[in-house]
């Protein structure tokens, strides 16, 4: 009879000791996804505050007012005007002066990223870039946001018309990432089914920037 009560409380002391033991555990848990989450948020907030389209420098500079369908219908009156335009690259000419883009225009999103559905274009224009930028890096289908100067209009033949083209001078243009343009745009955070964690800030959302000395 004696052994019972010492055999019964060593085994309320291994139970206990079990039942610790998995609080522990679960807390250590916890505190590993909450330190996941929170490190986590700090890289999605800092990818999203490093990401620029446009420098700042030329933020200011842009005369918001002026649209591509003023420059379309008469580009003349907005000659020197800094418009910010974007669109898919049609084609890439190396020139004397630097690498002429044709671009068909398309409307720009609130994060300054050119729309897919080429319906929604009003035409195209032709921006100079006046540093070289070799067309491999640059294809047909490449999309693009720009800051640029309008310098007028030239009449050139598209297939057996004559097209008039807007011009503008590069000051910045932001290439997206045509390997990312199929991905999902997710945003917020993700749960795995064994505990993982992560977030999504975008997944098109990268691509790089080229600006020109004025």
């Amino acid at each position: 009879m004696s052994l019972w009560p010492g055999r019964s409380s060593r085994c309320c002391c291994v139970t206990v000791d079990v039942v610790s033991l998995s609080g522990l555990r679960y807390t250590a848990h916890m505190k590993g996804v909450l330190g996941y989450l929170a490190i986590g948020f700090l890289v999605a907030t800092a990818g999203c505050a490093s990401t620029r389209v446009i420098p700042a420098s030329l933020e200011a500079q842009v005369d918001n007012a002026v649209t591509f369908g003023h420059i379309v219908a008469s580009p003349d009156p907005y000659r020197g005007k800094i418009v910010l335009l974007g669109g898919e690259v049609l084609r890439a000419k190396v020139m004397q002066g630097g690498t002429q883009l044709e671009i068909l225009q398309l409307p720009l999103d609130d994060d300054q990223e050119p729309e897919r559905d080429r319906l929604q274009s009003k035409g195209r224009f032709l921006a100079l870039h006046k540093e070289f930028l070799d067309p491999a890096t640059i294809v047909e289908g490449t999309r693009v946001t720009l800051v640029g100067e309008v310098t007028g209009a030239s009449v050139e033949k598209m297939d057996e018309a004559d097209y008039r083209f807007p011009m503008l001078d590069v000051k910045h243009l932001h290439r997206w990432d045509r390997k990312r343009d199929d991905q999902p745009r997710a945003s917020g955070p993700w749960w795995g089914v064994f505990g993982g964690v992560g977030f999504g800030g975008g997944g098109s959302r990268s691509g790089g920037g080229i600006s020109i000395g004025f």
